[in-house]
């Protein structure tokens, strides 16, 4: 299952999200999304768990949690839209 993690402290790397994640499961990828031209957290990212059990688990015990003065915000994530090769304006 494919987490969206959202409010996440602009501090919080790839490795801290994945062990943040892995004491429910096993976690297949984390990834914090970054700006592409400063190079800084988005604060938001995703995660990836195999198991639905351990990712719902997840949901249950991380959504609202407060990490660094946030409350993280983690729900399953929507599937990316194909984008449109023909766009016209």
């Amino acid at each position: 299952m494919n987490l969206y993690v959202s409010n996440l402290s602009f501090h919080t790397s790839d490795n801290e999200l994945h062990t943040l994640f892995e004491q429910f499961g096993t976690v297949s990828s984390a990834k914090v999304i970054l700006d592409r031209e400063s190079g800084k957290s988005r604060g938001f990212g995703f995660v990836e768990m195999p198991s639905d059990n351990e990712a719902n688990e997840a949901i249950k015990n991380l959504h609202q949690k407060e990490i660094e003065g946030r409350a993280m915000s983690v729900t399953v994530a929507r599937e990316k839209a194909p984008r449109s090769e023909n766009k016209r304006w």
